[in-house]
């Protein structure tokens, strides 16, 4: 399996794809895997270079506990139809390696220089943008080098745990949670995932012919 150095961009992209079935192995190095991720939050894109986007990586019991959290606020606050659906697939988010949380820095609007400031009620929308590139780099680069990894938003159940549990500063939004670990199964959709058409979903106008 090459690295997500030397991976092409365009083929990197084709790789990143959605995998639930996961579990506690991983075929590259802890180290390696903080290291993608510092990598993906150091160079993705952020609104005038505000570099909002904050995150938190969970390995072995510190990823089970996450999860257990989950569990016990669902427990407690979904409905027992909402629970049905949502208990197994916390089980499956508990049996993977382990688990990056994804925040943004509410306080760093304030880096942005005083000429700027009348554009700060823009900031939430474009620091949902950022945030969203920074999860897609560092889900890319993952499934790059092998791991397989999914895309999930307990936020609203876990945030309080998670800042009580891990230090987390009172500003930073928990925005989602990329799990990941070894696949043991094909990413949703198959192998040979369809896609809509693409003159449905792009269009082109004033182009050379």
């Amino acid at each position: 399996m090459p690295s997500a150095d030397e991976v092409p961009f365009l083929e990197a992209i084709k790789i990143r794809r959605s995998t639930i079935t996961l579990t506690k192995e991983s075929p590259i190095s802890d180290d390696r895997i903080v290291d993608l991720v510092q990598q993906a939050i150091k160079h993705a894109p952020s609104p005038f270079h505000v570099q909002s986007c904050r995150a938190v990586i969970l390995f072995g019991a510190d990823h089970d506990k996450l999860w257990d959290f989950a569990l016990t606020r669902a427990r407690e606050k979904l409905s027992p139809e909402m629970l049905a659906r949502s208990e197994p697939k916390i089980g499956e988010y508990k049996a993977a390696y382990g688990t990056v949380l994804f925040f943004e820095d509410t306080q760093a609007v304030k880096k942005f220089p005083q000429q700027l400031q009348d554009l700060i009620g823009q900031f939430p929308e474009w620091s949902e943008h950022s945030n969203g590139m920074n999860q897609f780099i560092t889900w890319t680069a993952l499934n790059t080098e092998g791991l397989g990894a999914n895309l999930q938003h307990y936020q609203t159940l876990i945030r309080d745990d998670v800042i009580a549990t891990w230090n987390v500063p009172e500003t930073w939004l928990l925005r989602a949670q990329l799990v990941f670990g070894k696949a043991t199964g094909p990413p949703r959709g198959g192998v040979d995932k369809e896609f809509a058409p693409l003159e449905d979903r792009v269009l082109v106008y004033g182009k050379d012919v």
